[in-house]
């Protein structure tokens, strides 16, 4: 048996589960999720928390257990309280701009870089840094993806600092040329 699917998740206040023959849908303040289920795994619900089971003691077979008992845990906490990831923008004129359903992104290409934002996100730039560009919404999966895809565009380059990175990532830096003494020529 899977060490962290045997760990029950606890539901916080305001959100439900349904468990149907193949997917279970955690509905809460926010909105509404479903996790679809693998065939040998079982879910119960019993008041405000909601228990996985297995039936294959497989290597596979735990590691789906640990998964659905995981995706179920990540639905419930989006559908209460969300997520959001934070992007820092680095660079002269490197910016990004929010215009109705896109996200345009100037990173220091020949054209600016237009995004859809996909349904079930909001983005929002901060009030004092507009540098600084926020990700949030339901689905932690849908946020990351989002988030590394923006960030994919231009990653941090190591000797200037350029580049969309996450809020608070440490890039190592590297000194670049170093000038060439007289005694080593």
């Amino acid at each position: 048996m899977s060490r962290i699917g045997r760990k029950p998740v606890a539901l916080p206040s305001g959100v439900t589960v349904e468990v149907r023959t193949s997917e279970v849908r955690i509905k809460g303040p926010k909105g509404e999720l479903s996790v679809v289920l693998v065939p040998a795994i079982t879910v119960a619900v019993d008041g405000s928390t909601v228990t996985v089971t297995g039936k294959d003691e497989s290597d596979s077979g735990r590691a789906r257990h640990g998964l659905i008992r995981v995706l179920i845990e990540n639905s419930a906490i989006g559908v209460s309280k969300g997520y959001e990831k934070k992007l820092e923008i680095i660079g002269v004129g490197y910016k990004a701009q929010v215009k109705g359903k896109s996200l345009v992104l100037n990173l220091g290409h020949s054209h600016p870089i237009t995004l859809a934002i996909p349904e079930g996100i909001e983005i929002a730039q901060d009030e004092k840094n507009k540098n600084i560009v926020m990700i949030r919404g339901i689905s932690k999966e849908l946020v990351g993806q989002f988030a590394a895809d923006i960030r994919s565009l231009r990653p941090p380059e190591p000797y200037k600092g350029k580049g969309v990175r996450y809020f608070g990532e440490n890039v190592r830096r590297k000194p670049g040329k170093a000038a060439v003494s007289k005694a080593a020529a």
